[in-house]
């Protein structure tokens, strides 16, 4: 993927440890198309600064006091959907996992990934393409394939029982596009793209837009694990 770099991605970091907050903007800030434009050390100061500042990337930690990351994450998601939020914390755990994508997480990300790997997340998620740390993908759809029922009954339909404009839909949420902009690329409302994503749902008998995505991901082949297949 040919990489634009007169623009600088705007970065900002959250994270509860100051000397992790340093160590990432003195890494990241080696690389000449990124910039970080601020840090905050908790979920509550990245809302305002996020506001402020307007980034186009934040690398939100978890487990942080005040406000946690994913609930950081869904308030900036709802208010700023134009920004992107990736995951980066030391817990792979399957909840964490679920519970950042379902808040609104354009990826999920390790704290001990090469830093060329963590640049290239960054850029990847800043055009729009999900991004998981090695493993956490398939851990993901496990996760969500298990909520949604394990009897045969509960478990994902084919592709081939949507319509066409259905699989346009489902295409588009799995690269992380809004209903608004849904709408945009397909020249129709956002009343008819919440209309297809609800059929969607009852076609192939899942129950949220994240399992959405992620069955569109993995069916469509269109996340990228790691970055660029590492991993």
């Amino acid at each position: 993927m040919k990489i634009d770099e007169s623009a600088k991605i705007r970065l900002l970091i959250v994270d509860d440890q100051s000397l992790i907050r340093q160590g990432l903007k003195a890494m990241l800030e080696q690389e000449r198309d990124l910039q970080v434009v601020g840090d905050a050390e908790n979920g509550k100061i990245a809302l305002e600064m996020v506001a402020q500042l307007q980034p186009d990337v934040v690398l939100m930690d978890l487990r942080m006091p005040e406000m946690d990351g994913r609930t950081a994450t869904k308030q900036i998601v709802e208010n700023f959907p134009h920004i992107k939020v990736l995951v980066l914390s030391t817990f792979d755990d399957d909840t964490s996992l679920a519970g950042a994508m379902r808040a609104g997480a354009k990826g999920y990300l390790l704290k001990d990934m090469p830093s060329s790997e963590l640049a290239n997340a960054i850029r990847f998620g800043h055009y729009g393409y999900t991004q998981f740390g090695p493993g956490l993908f398939d851990k993901l759809l496990a996760k969500e394939t298990s909520a949604a029922g394990s009897s045969e009954n509960s478990s994902p339909a084919k592709l081939s029982e949507l319509t066409a404009r259905e699989q346009e839909v489902l295409n588009l949420i799995g690269v992380g596009a809004t209903n608004r902009e849904i709408a945009q690329k397909l020249y129709i409302t956002e009343g008819t793209v919440k209309t297809h994503v609800t059929s969607i749902l009852n076609r192939l008998n899942l129950k949220n837009r994240s399992q959405l995505a992620i069955y569109a991901n993995s069916v469509n082949h269109k996340s990228v694990e790691g970055v660029m297949g590492n991993g």
